[in-house]
C-alpha cells in the first residue's frame, strides 16, 4: 500500500492509468514470440494489490469468462490499489483447449518452477519472479476436469482464518476444505504468506452462464470488502461448509446414466444414478453411501470400472463447527 513506483516486468504503472503489460512466455519454432497480456488497473489512491487469474489449464475457460466479464463490465477499475487481470495464464494450452504445457506437463504441479528446467518450469519461474511477489490477494479460476462438473465452491484450507473470512465474502454455494498440493500455484503463493482463493466451477471446454454469474459476484464481494470497489457485498446464501470429502466410484463398467442435480443433498441408499449395458440386459443402481451433499458430478456417457462418478460431502460442519 506504500507510494513507491510500482513497476511490474519494467513497466512503471502510475497512479490513475490503465496498461496491458506483456509476459514473454517463449519464442514458437516459427521464432513467434507467445506473449501472456496482464491487464492492469492503477487508481490515484494507493491500496491492495489483487490478481485474478485464469486457464493456468488450457480447457479450464469458465474462468477466462469471469474475467472477461469483469473487465467488459469495468469491475476491475478500482477506487484505490491495483488490479491485474491474466484472463488467459496457459496460453499455449488454451490455443488447442488441452489442460497442459506443450511439453505435457501439467503447469500447477512445477511451482516455483527453475529457470533451467521444462517450458512449464520455466514459465512458473518468471511468474513467480516477476509477478507474484507484487501482489497481496489471488484469486485462480478453476473448473473440474475431463466430463466433471463442480458446483460452484471455493477450496481453502480451513485452519486460515483470514482465507475462511474472505471464501464466506465471496459467497459460494460450497466450502471446500483442501489440503496444499505440493507444487501448486496455490501452495507456493501461501508459502510467500499470500491470500490465494481458489475457486472451482463447471467443467472444462464449457462456458456456464451460472457458474461465470457466481464468480462475477463473488470478485465484486472481495473487492467492495477490501473497499476497492464501492457498494454492498451481494450476500444470496449461507455457504456449505464441506470438511471431509469422498469420490464414488464406479463398481462397473458401462453407459452412466445420472439422476440428480449436482449441489443436491443425498440420503444414504438413495440411487444417484444408474451402470448400464447398450444392449438392455444389464442395469445396476449406484446408491449413496452415506448422506451428504453432491458437489461435483462426472458427466460423461461412458465409465469404466474404478471411474469417479460423484464427490460427496462426508462430514458437513456448521460456521461455527467450523471456527
Amino acid at each position: 500500500m506504500s507510494s513507491k513506483p510500482f513497476i511490474l516486468l519494467g513497466k512503471e504503472i502510475l497512479k490513475g492509468t490503465s496498461t496491458v503489460v506483456d509476459l514473454e512466455v517463449a519464442k514458437l519454432h516459427t521464432r513467434t514470440t507467445v506473449k501472456v497480456p496482464l491487464i492492469v488497473e492503477r487508481a490515484k489512491k494507493s491500496g491492495p494489490v489483487v490478481l485474478l487469474l485464469a486457464g493456468l489449464h488450457g480447457d479450464e475457460v469458465n474462468g477466462v469468462g469471469i474475467i472477461r466479464e469483469i473487465i467488459a463490465q469495468k469491475i476491475n477499475k478500482p477506487k484505490k490499489g491495483i488490479i491485474i487481470c491474466i484472463p488467459v495464464f496457459n496460453i499455449f494450452g488454451y490455443l488447442i483447449q488441452t489442460r497442459e504445457f506443450p511439453d505435457g506437463r501439467d503447469l500447477n504441479r512445477v511451482f516455483p518452477g527453475s529457470p533451467s528446467g521444462s517450458l512449464a518450469s520455466q514459465f512458473a519461474y518468471q511468474f513467480i519472479e516477476n509477478i507474484a511477489p507484487l501482489v497481496d490477494y489471488v484469486i485462480d479460476f478453476h473448473t473440474g476436469g475431463g466430463e466433471k462438473d463442480n458446483v460452484a465452491q471455493i477450496r481453502c484450507n480451513d485452519a486460515e482464518k483470514e482465507t475462511m473470512n474472505l471464501a464466506h465474502i465471496f459467497n459460494p454455494p460450497f466450502i471446500i476444505h483442501s489440503n496444499y498440493i505440493p507444487k501448486s500455484l496455490r501452495e507456493t503463493l501461501n508459502k510467500m504468506n499470500k491470500s490465494i482463493l481458489l475457486f472451482e466451477g463447471g467443467k472444462s471446454k464449457n462456458f456456464d452462464p451460472v457458474i461465470i454469474s457466481h464468480g462475477v459476484r463473488g470478485v465484486k464481494n472481495i473487492l467492495i470488502h477490501l473497499e476497492m470497489n464501492e457498494g454492498i457485498p451481494d450476500i444470496i446464501n449461507e455457504p456449505i461448509f464441506v470438511k471431509k470429502t469422498k469420490w464414488l466410484r464406479a463398481s462397473y463398467s458401462g453407459m452412466f446414466k445420472i439422476l440428480i442435480e449436482n449441489g443436491n443433498f443425498v440420503t444414504k441408499k438413495q440411487v444417484l444414478g444408474h451402470i448400464l449395458d447398450p444392449f438392455g440386459n444389464f442395469k445396476k443402481k449406484v446408491f449413496a453411501p452415506f448422506d451428504g451433499y453432491v458437489f461435483c458430478i462426472n458427466k460423461t456417457p461412458i465409465v469404466n470400472k474404478g471411474d469417479a462418478l460423484f464427490h460427496m460431502s462426508n462430514d458437513i460442519l456448521d460456521e461455527e463447527l467450523s471456527e
